[in-house]
C-alpha cells in the first residue's frame, strides 16, 4: 500500500463517482478503478458496492475512510513541519554574547526581531566573554556568537556589525571627571591604578588597553581584576581605581561614576557578529540576516 492508494481512495469516497474522482486527481478513469481495486486486494477488503447506477461506501470502507484521512493529514503536517524547519521556523537557537552587547541597541532590536519573526524558534542567549564564545563556536556548543574583536581560527567568520568608542571610567570626584567634554588622552591616567579584566578571562579588551597604553608610553596597573564589567564599574565608585569600557556602558546608572570619552587614536571597540564558516543551520543563518538588516536599518535612520 502506498500514500497514492490513500488519496485514491478518499477522492472516490468523496466523490462517490469514479469519473469526477478521477478529473480531481487528473488521472484517467481507468487506472484509478485498477488502483483502488488493488488497494481492496491488498487489504483484502471491499471497500466499495458498485453497480452501473451508483457506488457506495461499505460499512469497512465508511470506517477505513476516517483513518485514511487522518493519515493523509499526519503525513501533510509533516510535511509542512519538515519545511518549517528548513526555513528556520523551528527549532532551536544558541547565541553566545559578550556582557556588553545588550547595552547596545543593536542587539535587543535584533532579538525583538528575531522572535517575532520566528516566534517557534527557541532562542537560547548564553552570556559569556569573547574568548568562550569563539570556543564555543569551535565546539559547536552555540551556532552564531556576538563578540568584542578577539584571535579567531580561520574555520571561524565574523562581520563587524558597528564600532563603540572607548571610554574612562571614573569616581565623579575624581580630579579627571569635571575636565573638558572633548574627552581625555589616556596618557592622561597614567598614574592611576586600573580596575579591569584578568587576561585569563578571555576579553579583547585587556590586549586593547595594553596596546593603547603601550602607544601612550606607560604600562597600566592593574590594581584589582573583575570578571564582570558591571562589577568593575562598581569596584570604580568605591575608590578602587579607574578602568576603561565600551561606550555602551554609559547606559547603566552607577552613582558616582563618571565616563570621560577617550581621545586616543583606535580608542573603539568593534562589535562582531561571528559564526562557523560551515555553518548550515537555517535559524543561525536567518539570525545573521536578522542582525545585518538591523544594523542596516539602524545606520539609515
Amino acid at each position: 500500500m502506498e500514500l497514492r492508494h490513500l488519496r485514491y481512495f478518499v477522492a472516490v469516497a468523496e466523490e462517490l463517482h469514479f469519473g469526477r474522482a478521477a478529473e480531481r486527481l487528473n488521472i484517467s478513469q481507468p487506472p484509478l478503478s485498477q488502483q483502488i481495486q488493488a488497494l481492496e486486494q491488498a487489504m483484502d477488503v471491499r471497500l466499495f458496492e458498485r453497480t452501473n447506477r451508483r457506488v457506495a461506501l461499505t460499512e469497512a470502507g465508511r470506517l477505513f475512510l476516517d483513518e485514511a484521512r487522518a493519515i493523509l493529514q499526519r503525513v501533510e503536517g509533516a510535511v509542512q513541519l519538515a519545511q518549517r524547519a528548513q526555513r528556520g521556523e523551528l527549532g532551536e537557537l544558541k547565541v553566545g554574547f559578550t556582557a556588553s552587547a545588550p547595552f547596545t541597541s543593536i542587539m535587543p532590536r535584533s532579538i525583538l526581531a528575531f522572535r517575532q519573526a520566528r516566534p517557534d524558534v527557541h532562542l537560547s542567549l548564553l552570556e559569556m566573554s569573547s574568548g568562550a564564545v569563539v570556543q564555543a563556536l569551535l565546539d559547536r556548543q552555540i551556532q552564531v556568537g556576538v563578540l568584542r574583536p578577539f584571535a579567531l581560527p580561520d574555520s571561524i567568520e565574523a562581520i563587524e556589525l558597528f564600532r563603540d568608542p572607548l571610554v574612562a571610567v571614573l569616581r565623579a570626584d575624581h580630579p579627571l571627571a569635571s575636565g573638558s567634554e572633548e574627552g581625555l588622552s589616556l596618557s592622561a591616567l597614567a598614574e592611576e591604578p586600573f580596575v579591569f579584566f584578568p587576561r585569563s578571562y578571555g576579553t579583547g579588551l585587556f590586549d586593547q588597553l595594553n596596546e593603547l597604553a603601550r602607544q601612550a608610553g606607560f604600562i597600566p596597573r592593574i590594581a584589582q581584576e573583575a570578571n564582570e564589567a558591571m562589577t568593575i564599574i562598581g569596584l570604580v565608585a568605591a575608590g578602587m581605581g579607574v578602568s576603561m569600557l565600551p561606550e555602551s556602558f554609559r547606559r547603566t546608572r552607577v552613582d558616582g561614576v563618571v565616563y570621560r570619552t577617550l581621545l586616543d587614536p583606535g580608542a573603539t571597540s568593534a562589535i562582531w557578529l561571528a559564526r562557523r564558516r560551515d555553518e548550515r543551520v537555517p535559524q543561525a543563518l536567518a539570525f545573521v540576516e536578522m542582525m545585518t538588516r538591523q544594523v542596516a536599518a539602524l545606520r539609515a535612520e
